[in-house]
Order: C-alpha cells, then structure tokens, then sequence
C-alpha cells in the first residue's frame, strides 16, 4: 500500500487499514475518499461475504454506527466492495467498518454502482488497478442521517 504523501490532501483523519486507506471526515461521518490496489490474487479469494457492519476502532472520534441507517431509505453502500475483499478474512472483515460505508439509495447501491464495481473487477483481472471512491462531500447542503448526522452525498466517484 502507497505511504500518505500518495494521497490526496485533505482535512480528515488518514486511517490505513490492511487492504485500503482512507480519510475520515468527522464532520460527515464518513470517508472522504476510500483508496485500495485491487489484482487478479484479490480477486481470487474465496472468503464469503460477512455482513457484519461494526464501528471503526481506528477512527479516533468514533465512526457512524448501524443505528444510523435503521429506517433511514439508505443502503450501507460499501466504498471499497466487500466483493474485492475476498483474499482473506482480515480483508473482508475490515471491508464492514462503519468508516468505508456511505448511504446510498438502494436503486443506485444496487444498479450503477455495482455496475461500475463489476467493470473495476474486470480490469483488475487482467492488470492491476488502484481505486480511490468516495462521495462528494462538499457541494450543497446534503441531507443527514441519524443520530451521528451522518451526510447523504448527492453524487459519488
């Protein structure tokens, strides 16, 4: 994984995790932006899916929590996809932190952003990529969700 000088410069806490980094934006409750190396080796592992959304330890104000997305119209939509975390548990595992989620609707989580997940896998299984995504976080006012307040991002990358 790229040291932090690789990444983009930003405001938020820089969290490095086993198998992707990102920069928590306190004050959205969520990532800025989420950035892994995604290969063929990633891709070829067989760990099953965990759906186990939990607190992010390494986020030193505390991440959102699940609470914020009951009842709320929004899906937990991954930004490094569970799906390219299969290699191992630790990947997987850490691909359910509450820090690499942001609220989705279900029509999009489910239709053009998994769309474009599928196309990032295809590249990647022929020659390495590196995925940086994210919402826009700093446009309009954005709607927020929950207890945390967590920001409902009109547009994603």
């Amino acid at each position: 994984m790229l040291s932090q000088e690789y990444f983009p410069k930003s405001d938020g806490e820089f969290i490095k995790h086993t198998y992707y980094s990102l920069s928590y934006a306190e004050e959205h409750e969520q990532a800025e932006w989420v950035h892994y190396k995604l290969n063929s080796l990633m891709l070829e592992g067989d760990i099953k899916r965990t759906n186990y959304f939990k607190i992010d330890g390494k986020v030193s104000s505390g991440s959102a929590s699940t609470k914020d997305y009951l009842k709320s119209g929004y899906d937990r939509g991954h930004l490094a996809p569970a799906a390219d975390m299969k290699l191992s548990k630790i990947s997987m595992s850490e691909s359910f932190y509450m820090s690499n989620v942001s609220p989705q609707k279900h029509s999009f989580n489910a239709g053009a952003w998994l769309k474009l997940e599928k196309l990032v896998r295809a590249w990647a299984k022929s020659s390495e990529v590196f995925v940086t995504t994210g919402g826009i976080l700093n446009s309009e006012p954005l709607k927020v969700i929950g207890i945390n307040k967590v920001s409902v991002p009109n547009y994603f990358y």
